[in-house]
């Protein structure tokens, strides 16, 4: 009799929790679109999702010949995002949780703390065409970069993107899109501490700002598909995106401006990026070329016998990429990425030839990625990558 009771006044539980969820939110999700809440008096929404991607990546060590190989969680993030109070004040909170998001260079500037957080950023909508964005989040730098790590047409970004992308900060930042006739532009202004994201402590020289034009002559894409890789959309016409983008980092403490180790002296970094996506029925194809130099050079100091020990990362890189999807949602692509760093830091170019291969269960969403790559570096033998990557995005 006991446990009867006790399974009948579970139930009743149960039903009240339920009952009472119901009458505060309503709840529109569905496979990649997170759990979505909106309060009974429509004054704030939340939507939660979670994803993660499993990567197997494998190289042959060109100094002994042997496979060197690992399984890794590459990336594990938590999103929140919505509005608050008016539907013109969104938020976005994304924190990552695999040690290559939490990894940080010199625990001191972080408050002896994890590098968890990766966005939290206000946008406030007030006005016709006009955003405010106040918090941390991406800089409006080079197209790689600001497409999600989710929806990239390959396992990862590119060798231009991991030497010189502006990547996270926390500032202010000013967006503007208007059309004339059918050409689209937006406009991007921001300033920023110049650091990277989580610093914790005073700003270090000076600010960082960064301004980016984009042009769509051919219209808006489909899905916001201008930052999605590949064309998930298949686009019924042709659709064209160029863009340009200047950032300035005013006495830059660490070696790739917001990324990168902290060097013992300042200097000011110049980046310019220019890149251009074009998508039609399945194809796509993406180009980006980078800039970067410092004022004074960019060497830091050097050892007695002339070697250099601390430097800045300048130089120049570009990067070219296209695939086609097919209507089974499998996908080839290739890019090519040359690299090519200021002689005088001694880092070593590289040129990277990729061939991927990707089949898209749920879009971008649920999907499966292959690529296997070339390292070509001048003054040592070709060296080959192979990944494999599953991503799983609820």
């Amino acid at each position: 009799m006991y446990k009867k009771l006790k399974s009948l006044l579970l139930a009743m539980l149960g039903c009240l929790a339920l009952s009472t969820a119901q009458g505060q939110s309503v709840n529109y999700s569905r496979f990649g679109k997170g759990l979505q809440f909106i309060a009974a008096d429509s004054s704030f929404s939340l939507k939660f999702s979670t994803r993660f991607q499993m990567l197997y990546q494998g190289g042959i060590n060109t100094t002994t010949d042997q496979l060197d190989d690992r399984f890794l969680i590459r990336r594990a993030r938590l999103k929140f995002e919505g509005f608050a109070y008016s539907p013109k004040l969104e938020y976005k909170i994304e924190l990552g949780l695999s040690n290559s998001d939490i990894g940080n260079d010199d625990p001191a500037m972080f408050n002896n703390a994890s590098n968890v957080i990766l966005d939290a950023v206000a946008k406030w909508n007030f006005a016709p065409h006009w955003e405010l964005w106040v918090g941390q989040t991406k800089l409006p730098g080079n197209r790689e970069r600001i497409i999600s790590s989710q929806k990239m047409q390959f396992v990862d970004r590119s060798l231009l993107n991991s030497r010189f992308n502006i990547d996270r900060d926390a500032g202010v930042q000013l967006h503007h899109a208007h059309s004339i006739g059918r050409v689209l532009i937006r406009e991007v202004a921001s300033v920023s501490m110049g650091e990277g994201r989580d610093i914790a402590v005073d700003n270090a020289g000076g600010y960082d700002y960064t301004g980016k034009v984009e042009v769509f002559p051919l219209g808006d894409f489909e899905g916001d598909g201008a930052y999605v890789g590949s064309d998930i959309y298949r686009e019924e016409t042709p659709k064209l995106a160029v863009a340009a983008a200047y950032d300035f980092n005013d006495g830059a403490t660490r070696s790739r401006g917001q990324l990168g180790d902290f060097l013992s002296e300042q200097r000011d970094l110049h980046t310019f990026f220019a890149d251009a996506m074009f998508k039609y029925r399945g194809f796509s194809a993406m180009a980006e070329y980078a800039n970067s130099s410092a004022t004074g050079g960019p060497v830091v100091s050097r050892t007695d016998e002339g070697v250099v020990e601390e430097t800045f990362v300048t130089g120049n890189a570009f990067n070219i990429q296209g695939g086609y999807l097919f209507k089974t949602n499998w996908e080839v692509a290739g890019r090519y990425t040359a690299y090519n760093p200021a002689a005088v830091t001694n880092l070593r170019a590289q040129e990277q030839y990729t061939l991927g291969m990707s089949k898209y269960i749920v879009g971008h969403s649920l999907k499966v990625q292959s690529e296997i790559t070339l390292q070509d570096q001048p003054g040592r033998e070709n060296s080959y990558l192979f990944r494999l990557q599953m991503e799983v995005s609820l």
